[in-house]
């Protein structure tokens, strides 16, 4: 029986699991919605509202325990400067879940997870500037070729 035993293993280890969610949400956090299964989303809820309410605290010491657990210091700056002043007046309640259906290869299922009052202009919005500045030195690059 596993009474109080609260979270679940992923068949990973304790550092693998640690890791594994501060990558989750870093990516979450930077993205602001997510696409994983269903189990992991339930369990990567508690963490990233948990570093919600550090963002609001918005002090120092907030901040250097978020980043003591993201380990990403672009996704601790946004969430202190971006969600955490989003989400002053709400409490608790900052992620939503909802089921997209079963992955295709092994029929697990499958979950969005995203923020509830989220910017849909933040996902991809980092692969969108970088193709730009691609596109852009690409001329360049090819008039140096023909000099």
């Amino acid at each position: 029986m596993r009474h109080a035993r609260a979270h679940r293993k992923f068949n990973r280890t304790a550092e693998h699991r640690k890791a594994m969610f501060a990558n989750m949400s870093a990516a979450l956090i930077t993205h602001e919605q997510v696409v994983t299964t269903l189990p992991k989303a339930k369990d990567l809820r508690p963490v990233v509202e948990k570093l919600v309410t550090l963002a609001k605290q918005g002090d120092l010491h907030a901040r250097r325990r978020a980043v003591s657990q993201i380990r990403d210091l672009d996704a601790v700056k946004k969430l202190f400067e971006v969600i955490g002043p989003r989400y002053k007046a709400r409490n608790g309640g900052y992620l939503r879940i909802v089921k997209a259906g079963f992955r295709y290869g092994d029929s697990a299922p499958v979950a969005v997870i995203e923020f509830v009052d989220r910017d849909v202009e933040a996902k991809g919005k980092a692969d969108r500037a970088r193709i730009e500045a691609e596109k852009a030195a690409q001329p360049k690059q090819e008039q140096a070729a023909t000099a």
